[in-house]
């Protein structure tokens, strides 16, 4: 197993399988060239022989100075359980203290039960929202109409 950082030639492999691994939801719009251009200093993939099986898109924030945004992390199905989503977290947050970041901010849908309790279980927590769902906070809207989410923190 290899880690490494992202390089624009991985937009060609992780283009056609993020919908497979989200499930068939259509999430293709997420990831647009631009990341794998621009963000590979904060951005990781693990693999396999050379085939990706995980892999994290960050970056730093550029309107505060000590925050950092993971905006997406994706893991194989078949090796999701055995620490690889950790790891890229973990190298995520090495890289981006080198810079003196403080805090790391991601988001995700309000009815991604997993993903809310993956992030609590790594340590972020719950930034408060304008209503409560399911005794989560929620950010009514937050990516336009009808599209909740839920926002977390993390200090380093």
């Amino acid at each position: 197993m290899k880690l490494r950082q992202l390089e624009a030639r991985d937009c060609q492999f992780i283009l056609p399988i993020v919908n497979e691994w989200w499930d068939g939801r259509d999430m293709t719009h997420l990831f647009p060239r631009f990341l794998f251009d621009h963000f590979t200093n904060t951005s990781f993939v693990v693999e396999i022989d050379g085939d990706i099986i995980g892999f994290l898109i960050g970056f730093f924030s550029q309107t505060h100075q000590d925050e950092a945004y993971i905006h997406a992390v994706g893991i194989a199905p078949k090796f999701r359980g055995k620490g690889i989503g950790k790891s890229l977290y973990q190298h995520f947050y090495i890289s981006v203290e080198k810079k003196n970041v403080k805090k790391v901010r991601c988001i995700t849908s309000a009815l991604n039960k997993n993903s809310i309790a993956y992030h609590q279980k790594l340590g972020f927590t719950l930034v408060e929202g304008d209503k409560i769902i399911n005794g989560l906070p929620v950010h009514k809207n937050y990516d336009g109409k009808g599209n909740d989410r839920v926002l977390f923190l993390k200090h380093l």
